[in-house]
């Protein structure tokens, strides 16, 4: 499995919109796409600070939905309450209890 990690800062009292956001949209767009598996979404309501973690089968997958423009298209839902440009790393998830 592989896991898609971003960090991204919100405007200030943006927390709200952004859980609708996701709730709402992204994560049913996510679940038609090939290979994903979950997505969770953590956020620091003071600092307006959040990471979302997407979890998927394969490399393969997670970097189909990069080439696609899926992934681009979820972040520009954002675009009205982010504050700075998200940061993006890939990972193998190494363990899963």
């Amino acid at each position: 499995m592989h896991a898609r990690v971003t960090i991204g800062q919100g405007k200030p009292g943006s927390a709200d919109a952004a859980i609708r956001i996701y709730r709402d949209s992204v994560v049913p767009a996510c679940q038609a796409q090939v290979g994903f598996r979950g997505l969770y979404y953590l956020v620091d309501r003071e600092a307006m600070k959040s990471i979302t973690i997407s979890l998927w089968a394969t490399a393969d997958d997670m970097k189909a939905a990069e080439a696609s423009g899926f992934y681009q298209a979820q972040v520009a839902k954002f675009k009205d309450i982010l504050a700075a440009v998200p940061v993006r790393e890939e990972y193998e998830v190494a363990v899963v209890p």
